[in-house]
């Protein structure tokens, strides 16, 4: 049935506009942006779908274009859809320049989360920080199996001085969904940190991101 057929009182649009956007249910949201349905099939059953085929808003939001493939959402819908995730984490990227890092660790955490949270592959990032700590930059530096031998801290220190950064915060994800640190990120950690400090320039996190957990080392006493 499609929407236009629902009560209006319980139609997503309707209800977002009397109470607002925490009162829908995760596919209604979708459906909201999505807009409109196929035959058969209303906007809310395929943002349940598509959440059920990304495995939930990580996996969306670190969805690639091709990756959405969903019966009934085109070209059109796609495009808006990225379009919004895309503007959920510049505006999270806006958050942490604004302020500096260490006084919104929180917002720190959630651009991580929605950076790494979904991704397939271990991702090596690096934020680089001003003198007061304020977010000026960020980067991927190494993609795939993450080892001491794989992210070269030359490359590291090269990227964190082509940014002028004072400071970085270092994360990188697990696919697994297991944060715990391993023996390899602790000695890669002790390494970038004494690599940095060389140019006086300061590692003040490692996180590391599995689905919704965010291990901080520094919280660790790791650093």
């Amino acid at each position: 049935m499609a929407i236009s057929d629902w009560p209006v009182a319980e139609r997503p649009r309707e209800r977002l506009m009397a109470a607002g956007p925490g009162a829908l249910s995760d596919a209604e949201l979708l459906a909201v942006i999505l807009r409109t349905g196929i035959r058969g099939r209303s906007a809310v059953d395929l943002g349940r779908e598509l959440l059920q085929r990304s495995g939930g808003w990580r996996g969306l939001l670190a969805a690639k274009p091709r990756q959405l493939g969903v019966k009934g959402l085109g070209t059109a819908k796609s495009a808006q859809l990225l379009a919004l995730l895309e503007i959920a984490r510049r505006s999270l990227g806006e958050q942490l320049r604004d302020a500096p890092a260490l006084a919104s660790p929180a917002a720190v955490r959630d651009y991580l989360r929605l950076t790494l949270g979904g991704r397939d592959r271990e991702v090596f990032l690096v934020l680089f920080l001003d003198a007061q700590h304020r977010t000026i930059g960020s980067a991927e530096l190494f993609c795939g199996s993450l080892t001491q031998a794989s992210v070269h801290p030359r490359e590291v220190v090269r990227a964190a001085l082509g940014a002028n950064a004072a400071a970085v915060i270092l994360a990188h994800n697990h696919p697994s969904g297991i944060a715990q640190p391993s023996a390899a990120d602790e000695l890669l950690t002790r390494q970038l940190r004494e690599a940095l400090a060389l140019v006086e320039i300061r590692v003040l996190d490692h996180f590391i991101v599995a689905g919704n957990q965010c291990l901080s080392f520094a919280e660790r006493g790791l650093l």
